[in-house]
């Protein structure tokens, strides 16, 4: 047990606008690639992803069928467990970048049939006890749905300043129980080639740790440097689903996050369909590291590079083509 309560908060992030409707693809999801492997990965459908924050709203138009469940560990809501509403907007958004649904209204996810398990560990101010993430960590992991479904990936835009062994130990149980955990890298950086900035649970080798680039693909001034970083996803105004059903530009390592945990349920779909049989976490990670593309960095900022969920599949054509 945690002896005091040490604090754990969102990664800084900007919210660039507001908009009370859209109808649009975002940028990000186009910039990956996430549509081409849509029929082939079943959209995701069938994969759950655990998303630790501030809660969902849960009658957003492009979410309120994508949340199979949910659960509150904060103090919000006199610390009712079965109300895990966003006081926030921070949850809504991360989530709908994974799985807002295919709809033809509004914005749509990466991976637009998988399934959100809203975790609520932060409140309302984007504050939270590390007893929470630990909490929400574990029962992420023992979780099991109506259709005896189970947490395949775990998003976490979140950090903390302190190294925490029950928050290392409960990371290190869900990936050894094939939990993919996607954190983001946090938005201190400086492009410094000498400093490094470091968050908890970003630190810790397990997880798969993300920072941003723009819309060009270069990276974005805030994106943290360290020895830890995965690969860079789209960061800088991210339009997502919002509060009030509405939906926002945000900019952050948060919003690069929510693209490689949706990108990684897309990834189970396929290869577990290709090779015929259960993926472990580290057979996962090594297919979503194939589809990177480095893109001239130093590893400490963009570690393997940028995801392209057909960069596999493009390289095979052009191999193809070249034995013709």
């Amino acid at each position: 047990m945690i002896q005091k309560p040490l604090q754990v908060r969102l990664i800084p992030y900007t919210i660039d606008s507001i908009v009370e409707t859209t109808n649009e693809t975002p940028k990000g999801i186009d910039l990956i690639q996430a549509s081409t492997i849509w029929e082939a990965s079943k959209h995701g459908e069938g994969i759950v992803v655990a998303v630790i924050d501030t809660g969902i709203e849960t009658d957003h138009p492009d979410l309120k069928d994508q949340i199979i469940d949910g659960r509150n560990f904060t103090s919000d809501y006199d610390g009712e467990p079965t109300i895990f509403e966003d006081n926030n907007g921070h949850g809504t958004h991360v989530s709908g970048t994974i799985a807002a649904s295919l709809n033809d209204d509004g914005v749509v996810g990466v991976a637009p049939k998988a399934k959100i398990l809203s975790l609520k560990a932060l409140t309302g101010d984007g504050s939270g006890e590390y007893e929470w993430i630990i909490n929400a960590i574990n029962y992420a992991v023992e979780w099991r749905g109506p259709q005896d479904e189970r947490v395949r990936v775990i998003s976490m835009s979140l950090g903390g300043p302190e190294d925490v062994p029950e928050l290392h130990e409960a990371i290190k149980n869900a990936v050894s129980q094939n939990v993919s955990v996607v954190v983001a890298a946090g938005n201190e950086g400086d492009n410094r080639e000498d400093t490094f900035e470091y968050s908890y649970p970003g630190k810790y080798n397990e997880v798969i740790q993300v920072g941003a680039v723009d819309n060009n693909l270069a990276l974005a001034p805030f994106t943290n440097n360290n020895e830890e970083i995965d690969l860079v996803a789209p960061g800088v105004e991210v339009i997502s689903t919002y509060l009030g059903q509405k939906y926002a530009s945000l900019s952050g390592t948060s919003m690069a996050t929510p693209h490689i945990a949706g990108a990684i349920a897309l990834l189970i779909n396929l290869s577990e369909k290709e090779f015929g049989r259960p993926f472990s976490e580290t057979e996962i990670y090594a297919q979503l590291v194939k589809r990177t593309l480095p893109l001239g960095n130093l590893k400490t900022s963009e570690g393997n590079g940028f995801i392209l969920l057909n960069l596999v599949e493009k390289i095979h054509e052009i191999m193809n083509a070249a034995r013709i």
